[in-house]
């Protein structure tokens, strides 16, 4: 015969969350050692940090310490504040937070602090069950643990954030060099985005300078739209038409992609950039883009017209 598992309230189980459940589960700390795969002993409750006071403090294998905060309602913005406060007046690297149930917020803040710091957060769900007439039993549940693939996920936002940032000092101090330079894109305000572009007067084309690993991209990017994949090849090969004029006169060879792939198409040339030389790389790369974007742009205006 196969009984049926019951939900019990927990306060049933315990009444108080500090006398009662946090007394417990300092008695039962294999349990949660268990569930998180951490080795905790020698659990202190009620542990002073600051102003306020610590819920559970144990030891993990090495010897350091982790902070356990318990709640037996919903989880809330005060306990979350309060771990991360804990963490830093202790010295913890790991935090564990057991609630009854977690709001979706507080699940997302986690998994963002596991990705984002150098500390470990742990958030599980308690609740009481039992089997016909049998005494209530614990059930701790792992919501969020810490992982190499979190980690590796906040390294590479990390990253990207700094990418971005870069390019938008890239992009700000270049429209500030070419403003009385170049009127092409006098009216471009910077962004963090890998292009900046503007309209070529015709529908669909516009010059751009795009942002590679060591490269300036100038470019001219054909796309009329979605479905317009057989008149963006019109038009590149009717521009192809006219390479050698073209490329006279730029003053040298551009390539010609007509992307098979894709329903755009583009004519480009590119220009040498090192990203970490913010003074003088940055400024002679500055003059190369306006430059190079100048003869591109006086080489195929005409034809742009023609089309």
């Amino acid at each position: 015969m196969i009984g049926r598992i019951t939900r019990v309230p927990l306060r049933e189980v315990w009444k108080h969350e500090a006398l009662d459940f946090t007394r417990w589960l300092e008695e039962n700390l294999d349990l949660l050692s268990e569930v998180t795969g951490l080795t905790l002993e020698n659990a202190t409750r009620e542990q002073s940090a600051g102003d306020f006071s610590v819920d559970l403090v144990a030891e993990d294998s090495n010897g350091d310490p982790v902070i356990i905060e318990n709640q037996l309602e919903k989880s809330d913005h005060d306990h979350l504040g309060k771990i991360i406060t804990y963490l830093t007046a202790i010295g913890a690297k790991t935090a564990i937070w057991i609630v009854k149930t977690a709001r979706p917020e507080h699940i997302a803040a986690i998994s963002w602090l596991n990705e984002s710091s150098s500390a470990s957060f742990y958030l599980l769900q308690i609740e009481a069950i039992k089997i016909e007439d049998s005494p209530p039993a614990p059930l701790l549940t792992l919501l969020i643990a810490p992982s190499e693939e979190g980690r590796a996920i906040g390294k590479q936002k990390k990253e990207m954030a700094e990418r971005d940032k870069i390019r938008y000092e890239f992009w700000s101090q270049f429209l500030d060099y070419s403003r009385f330079r170049m009127k092409l894109f006098s009216t471009i305000s910077p962004t963090d985005r890998l292009y900046i572009q503007t309209a070529t007067g015709t529908r669909g084309l516009s010059y751009n300078f795009v942002a590679k690993t060591d490269e300036i991209q100038i470019e001219l990017y054909i796309d009329k739209g979605k479905d317009a994949g057989e008149e963006n090849l019109k038009i590149f090969h009717q521009l192809f038409d006219k390479k050698g004029e073209i490329e006279e006169a730029f003053g040298g060879p551009l390539l010609w992609e007509d992307l098979p792939n894709r329903r755009s198409c583009r004519i480009s040339t590119r220009v040498p950039v090192n990203w970490s030389d913010q003074d003088d790389g940055w400024q002679t790369t500055f003059g190369q883009m306006v430059d190079t974007m100048t003869r591109f742009e006086s080489a195929l205006k005409s034809h742009i017209k023609n089309l």
